[in-house]
């Protein structure tokens, strides 16, 4: 992938007039931030990252061939944070391959991202990267988060779960700071599963690595009808499916991996999975019974929400009659 720099501050200058660096050499930390059109909350995202208690860090953004005011913007905050670099990419070339192209000039021995809709809690970077140093046999560590609306009004906490939990979903969240090295390992993201880069990222990592996860509010999360995950909801779901699916597989026959199987099914709202409920019945019936309440309720919300023919809905419920009489 081909990128371009647009805004091309040495090193040396970038080093010497960072606020708190002790030495000329490179940033502790490399936070990447990639964005496409993002003018509406771009400045927000900005803000909190240079408002950061920690500042040992390099921010470098990759413009993905904005055509808003995002370019103007970028070089304006670069202008007055000589620890900024600002990268466009030649064509437009989606979020997966953005990060790639941030992280491959990236200077620091530790590595995070975020979006250019989202906030960093003014502590975020100094207690992950403490958390980091006191434990030094994790590479990966993860924070909870709090969810704010397009008006930026705060919303709930969302406590994460520990990377163990990663075959239900996306348990590790959206702060985080892990290790070069991890980057290096997994030869960064996978620029063909744009969405849900950061699951399989984490997937991989889990494979390798050891995550700690810090239950301290440090960041916060924007939804808006403008973002990725609201305009790509069921590309999304399918992808997710695919990914979940093949670590599910891998695990040993096993209660836990029967309900794996039954979390996928009930997750989806876009597509029957008849075969999954198959397979969790033939790695542990009773761990499907149990579950038989959540399969019903996940079954009314599709029915509600039209989005499950009544036919599919009628031939599940029979499969768990059937199962049930036995």
């Amino acid at each position: 992938m081909h990128i371009s720099v647009t805004n091309d501050n040495s090193a040396n200058a970038i080093k010497a007039a960072s606020e708190g660096r002790s030495s000329l050499g490179p940033p502790l930390i490399s936070l990447v931030l990639p964005v496409y059109n993002g003018e509406r909350f771009l400045q927000q995202a900005l803000d909190s990252i240079f408002a950061q208690s920690f500042t040992d860090f390099e921010l470098i953004c990759v413009d993905d061939c904005s055509t808003d005011s995002t370019p103007q913007i970028l070089a304006q905050n670069a202008a007055q944070h000589p620890n900024m670099r600002v990268l466009k990419n030649a064509v437009n070339s989606k979020l997966p391959a953005s990060l790639n192209n941030g992280f491959r000039v990236a200077q620091g021995a530790y590595y995070s991202w975020t979006s250019d809709d989202n906030i960093l809690r003014p502590n975020q970077l100094e207690r992950l990267l403490a958390t980091a140093q006191a434990h030094p046999e994790c590479a990966i560590i993860h924070s909870d988060f709090s969810l704010i609306d397009e008006d930026g009004t705060l919303g709930e906490l969302v406590p994460v779960d520990p990377a163990d939990e990663l075959i239900y979903g996306n348990a590790i969240g959206c702060s985080f700071l892990y290790r070069r090295e991890v980057d290096e390992a997994l030869n960064g993201y996978d620029e063909d599963l744009f969405g849900i880069e950061d699951y399989d990222f984490w997937l991989r990592a889990a494979r390798q690595f050891q995550f700690f996860t810090l239950h301290e509010d440090l960041y916060l999360y924007r939804r808006h009808a403008g973002s990725l995950t609201a305009g790509r909801s069921k590309q999304i779901h399918a992808m997710a499916a695919q990914v979940m699916q093949r670590e599910i597989e891998a695990l040993p026959r096993s209660p836990k991996r029967a309900d794996a199987y039954v979390r996928l099914l009930c997750r989806d709202p876009y597509k029957m999975r008849m075969n999954l409920l198959w397979r969790a019945f033939q790695d542990d019936a009773a761990t499907v019974w149990r579950s038989t309440g959540k399969i019903l309720r996940w079954m009314r919300y599709t029915l509600k929400t039209k989005i499950l023919g009544v036919a599919a809905i009628a031939a599940v419920v029979a499969l768990l009659s059937a199962q049930l009489s036995e």
